[in-house]
């Protein structure tokens, strides 16, 4: 129920709180009063919970399509950039990359400037699956051949003898490209007596001394000189396929006239190969070679025995200082005798007691071979 009061100064206050003959509505004028009287302001109250969140406002009005980004390339930093084309004015969507920093500068139709917007390559995202080996793919096209390099050089250093039992080893003591190897190869261990070899060739006799010149005589005379070792088979030392050789040579001197006669035999007379009677060309002190070989073939007696005896004497002449040979073969079955002792002699004989007529040997010597 309302609260009247009589009116009076109270109307004053509120001319819409007029009753019925001159009472006021005294709740309209509290209202009405409180209203338009204003106090100092109080201090804020304590903030209140949040709402709830409102209901999503409808989709705006799609905008303008924006003009398209062209990356024209890039500058190593961003000095280099604005000495070049930074330092002019570009085309809407024209952007250059820095790759100092990766940012991206773009022109700015509105600013009219190029503006960093930013780097264009984002943080590294979670390393993914590794996919499927891929087909392999078909081969180059060989590239040209490369410039030759320079030779390597190796050399051997030194070689040291380690101990038995330990490692052999090779250390290069130079560089890669001038090798130098010193080398350590370890003692080996004795090793086990070998077995005996085959007996060595005999030597039977060599002449140490030169033989007595044949000169200014026809008597028939040796021509071997002093030596070592022995000329004498033993009798029945022989046996089948024994086999020797002898070897002499010498200085000989002779006038065109002389003949000359070697023989071969034993020192009870036995003849084994000679020359024959040898016409001579005029030779002053020139070399001389007689070689011989000789064969047992069968052993016994005069009659049963057998040797075969070969050689070659030859001279040089004073005639162009030429070589003249002859060529000694002979096989005796008739005297020969293997029981006895036989003894080796070398004689030569001239024609005349010329004493431009001379022959001596040098080096003699006589060797089983077989």
């Amino acid at each position: 129920m309302a609260t009247w009061i009589k009116a009076g100064f109270w109307e004053t206050l509120c001319k819409n709180c007029k009753g019925y003959r001159g009472w006021l509505n005294l709740d309209l004028l509290i209202q009405n009063v409180a209203s338009t009287i204003v106090g100092p302001q109080g201090p804020q109250g304590i903030q209140g919970p949040q709402g709830e969140q409102g209901v999503e406002g409808p989709q705006g009005v799609q905008g303008e399509t924006g003009a398209a980004l062209t990356v024209l390339g890039s500058y190593p930093d961003l000095a280099s950039f604005l000495a070049g084309a930074g330092g002019s004015p570009g085309l809407p969507g024209e952007a250059w990359l820095i790759e100092s920093d990766g940012s991206l500068y773009i022109w700015n139709t509105a600013t009219n400037a190029w503006e960093d917007v930013g780097d264009l390559q984002g943080p590294q995202g979670v390393q993914g699956i590794q996919g499927p080996q891929g087909n392999q793919g078909i081969q180059g096209v060989p590239g040209i051949q490369g410039v030759p390099g320079t030779a390597a050089t190796i050399a051997a250093g030194s070689t040291t003898t380690g101990a038995p039992g330990s490692s052999a080893s090779v250390v290069n003591v130079g560089s890669s490209s001038a090798a130098t190897f010193n080398f350590t190869i370890p003692r080996g261990d004795v090793g086990a007596t070998g077995a005996q070899g085959p007996a060595g060739l005999p030597g039977l006799f060599a002449q140490t001394a030169d033989s007595t010149p044949v000169t200014g005589t026809a008597v028939e005379t040796t021509i071997i000189g002093t030596g070592v070792g022995t000329l004498t088979v033993p009798a029945n030392g022989f046996s089948i396929g024994d086999s020797f050789t002898a070897f002499f040579d010498g200085r000989i001197s002779c006038v065109g006239t002389a003949t000359l006669h070697i023989r071969v035999k034993t020192l009870t007379g036995v003849l084994l190969a000679d020359t024959g009677v040898i016409a001579m060309d005029a030779a002053t002190d020139h070399n001389w070679k007689l070689d011989l070989q000789f064969t047992i073939r069968t052993l016994g007696t005069t009659g049963v025995a057998s040797i075969s005896s070969g050689g070659l004497f030859g001279y040089v002449k004073n005639s162009g200082n030429n070589y003249e040979g002859y060529v000694l073969s002979t096989v005796n079955n008739t005297t020969f005798n293997t029981t006895i002792n036989n003894t080796l002699i070398v004689t030569a004989q001239w024609n005349t007691t010329n004493a431009g007529n001379s022959i001596f040997s040098r080096n003699f010597t006589l060797t089983k071979v077989y």
